[in-house]
């Protein structure tokens, strides 16, 4: 009885009593959390993860405890600290693991900073906005774009279901851009839809988080269990990496050059996750931006919107076009296409976040989602959808500083200028010609996903009617 009582208070102690004494148990947190990450990997998988860290923010302020060995920030200065000090922040979690191409780590799946940096140098050009703004790519993005209102055109009256002809114009232009003179045509083609298809319609997060998190079992999974393969996709972009003749400003071309020092298969990797990543970006952003725009208590912006358009010259350039610009920003401020946390390592010595000591080797993250809405003096009534917020004078820098939906420092989104110019032409040919309202065959609402990549729940459209104007 005694021996029994002994392994008892032992395993107490072990388990348990770490959790009185550890660093971050001064960090305001649910109790449960010094002790255990099980509260926070059960959100992950059940794709609640978003909603639950939202929500301690809002309880407990903007630092909170989501296990013994993690912490969520929302503020500016531990933004910048743990995403942009020493220019790209703290290293990568083995998460972003995760997320390789043809079992290749790609740039975003590098951990250390200073790899991913020099990786990401061979980007930087093709993704410059003097490169996305030439000729021939924004040809490319016109004429899917006009491709995109023929088809709204043709439906007259009947409901659009813009999610998949969205996906559809984001997996076009981000092909174009990356295989020019190739690239997929989903908006016509069937065989190029399916594609699409196999890249957006599934949930397949939660399946890679268990081999995260159980390596050892994952040899032993049923089949149901693994990740959805995507071989017409994986094809498509072995068989655009044997192209020969590529156009000067495509982003293959360059890493096909022989001073980049990839192999082709590397290549084909960083090409098959940009591929993704821009469906995400564009299809997802779009998706709820028009949704916002067709609510009936937001005509007022998708007239205002339509007034700036009708003003201007028809060959006005789109930095020019202030309120499309500011309809974006809100949009991608309110629903921000990956409203996940973006964990990072704290580097040796740890470091002091927010005014809290946090240890070597935790992991800290901040979310979008959360970020913009934290501060009700920076963003006034956060979880509307108010444009105008983004034309005050008042505000304006601290606004633009808690802007974090294509993260920020050396690890911000590489393809931001690609998706902003997709997403600014497609919106001026739309709005130009069209009044979008909620379809009445639309059911349920549009609602964020916790999905790292785009998912369509079963049922799940988002149905809008388009009038001429």
């Amino acid at each position: 009885m005694l021996a029994i009582w002994a392994i008892l208070i032992f395993l107490i102690g072990y388990y348990i009593g770490p959790g009185f004494w550890a660093p971050l148990t001064k960090i305001p947190g649910p109790w449960y959390t010094r002790f255990t990450s099980l509260w926070i990997k059960y959100q992950e998988f059940t794709a609640n993860r978003r909603e639950s860290v939202h929500r301690l923010h809002q309880q407990y302020g903007p630092v909170v405890r989501l296990g013994p060995n993690e912490v969520s920030f929302t503020g500016i200065d531990a933004i910048k600290e743990i995403y942009a000090s020493g220019g790209s922040g703290y290293d990568k979690t083995e998460f972003y693991t995760l997320f390789k191409q043809f079992k290749i780590k790609t740039m975003f799946s590098t951990l250390p900073k200073d790899e991913h940096s020099k990786r990401k140098r061979l980007f930087a050009e093709r993704y410059a906005m003097t490169n996305v703004m030439k000729a021939k790519p924004l040809a490319a993005i016109h004429e899917r774009a006009m491709t995109f209102v023929a088809q709204c055109a043709e439906a007259g009256k009947t409901s659009v279901d813009v999610y998949v002809l969205l996906h559809c114009y984001a997996v076009d232009c981000v092909t174009h851009f990356m295989f020019s003179p190739g690239g997929l045509k989903s908006l016509n083609l069937k065989k190029d839809f399916e594609i699409m298809q196999e890249l957006t319609y599934h949930q397949s997060l939660q399946k890679s988080l268990l081999a995260y998190y159980l390596p050892g079992l994952e040899p032993y999974f049923p089949k149901i269990l693994h990740p959805r393969s995507a071989p017409k996709a994986n094809q498509y972009v072995l068989d655009m990496t044997d192209q020969v003749e590529l156009d000067g400003h495509s982003l293959l071309e360059k890493l096909k050059r022989k001073e980049s020092n990839l192999e082709p298969m590397q290549a084909a990797a960083e090409c098959k996750d940009h591929m993704a990543a821009g469906i995400d970006t564009t299809g997802d952003g779009l998706c709820f931006l028009m949704w916002e725009l067709s609510q009936p208590q937001n005509m007022e912006f998708q007239r205002r919107l339509q007034q700036e358009l009708k003003d201007a010259p028809v060959e006005a350039p789109l930095d020019s076009l202030v309120y499309l610009d500011a309809v974006i920003k809100e949009a991608l401020r309110c629903s921000p296409p990956i409203p996940m946390s973006l964990p990072r390592y704290v580097p040796p010595g740890g470091r002091v976040i927010d005014g809290y000591y946090i240890p070597v080797h935790a992991i800290v993250s901040c979310q979008p989602y959360t970020v913009h809405r934290s501060d009700d003096k920076v963003f006034p009534e956060p979880d509307r959808f108010y444009p105008d917020r983004w034309l005050e004078m008042k505000g304006a820098v601290e606004r633009n500083r808690n802007f974090f939906a294509f993260a920020v420092g050396g690890r911000g989104c590489t393809g931001k200028n690609l998706a902003l110019v997709e997403m600014k032409t497609l919106l001026k040919e739309v709005y130009s010609r069209f009044e979008t309202t909620v379809a009445p065959d639309m059911t349920g609402s549009m609602k964020l996903d916790d999905q790292i990549i785009s998912a369509r729940p079963k049922g799940q459209t988002c149905k809008l009617v388009f009038s001429p104007i």
